[in-house]
């Protein structure tokens, strides 16, 4: 039977993704340098995907003041982001039905926290796994184990949410089963091996999607 859900971070609970990527075309704008959001786009939800965000820039441009200005147009688009919808009634549901709660995602605990406290949800999750708490990110299954261990449960008692490729093939690695709510910047994501795909977590009935994952 289903004992928990677990979490994702950004693009499921907040669209953190779409307010990074603004950021960073909001400097571009500042300069006067052409942005391509497609190259920004191709590294949403990929821990590994490694390209230079300036690479627009002159060779010569002062790249760590480029970073302090995308931080400070971050910082006042982050404050800005509404809860994503479906996610407090998700978590309500999850409360009225005794499950545990927990989060598993490859930021780190500081910017999850941080974001968690502003919008008044971080006392509905139990157990944070971040980024530094495994030594391997998603697609790895590491940091869907360490929430699995936490809880004591087994992987097919847990139900995983993700908006990406990446976070919800760890889930799948890790025998959960797999929800995907894509945002405007994963929906070109191949989702072919979760078990659900919904709109978003405002399409999800968590009585009915119990039942259809009691093993």
């Amino acid at each position: 039977m289903i004992r928990a859900l677990i979490f994702d971070f950004d693009g499921l609970i907040l669209d953190t993704e779409s307010a990074l990527i603004g950021a960073y075309a909001d400097v571009h704008a500042a300069h006067g340098v052409a942005f391509d959001h497609d190259h920004f786009l191709r590294s949403v939800g990929h821990a590994d995907y490694a390209f230079d965000p300036w690479h627009a820039f002159e060779k010569r441009a002062d790249r760590a003041a480029l970073e302090l200005e995308r931080r400070h147009f971050n910082r006042a688009r982050d404050l800005q982001l509404p809860v994503l919808p479906g996610v407090v009634a998700l978590l309500d549901a999850a409360r009225k039905h005794h499950l545990r709660v927990g989060l598993a995602s490859n930021s780190v605990h500081a910017h999850c926290e941080r974001h968690l406290t502003r919008i008044g949800l971080l006392d509905r999750f139990e157990f944070l796994a971040c980024r530094e708490d495994v030594p391997v990110p998603k697609p790895a299954p590491d940091l869907y184990k360490l929430v699995l261990q936490h809880f004591g449960h087994r992987g097919h008692e847990a139900i995983a949410f993700e908006d990406s490729h990446t976070g919800s093939l760890a889930a799948k690695r890790a025998n959960l089963w797999a929800v995907a709510a894509p945002n405007i910047s994963t929906a070109h994501h191949d989702f072919s091996h979760v078990d659900l795909k919904v709109k978003s977590l405002a399409a999800v009935d968590l009585p009915k999607l119990m039942a259809k994952f009691q093993t």
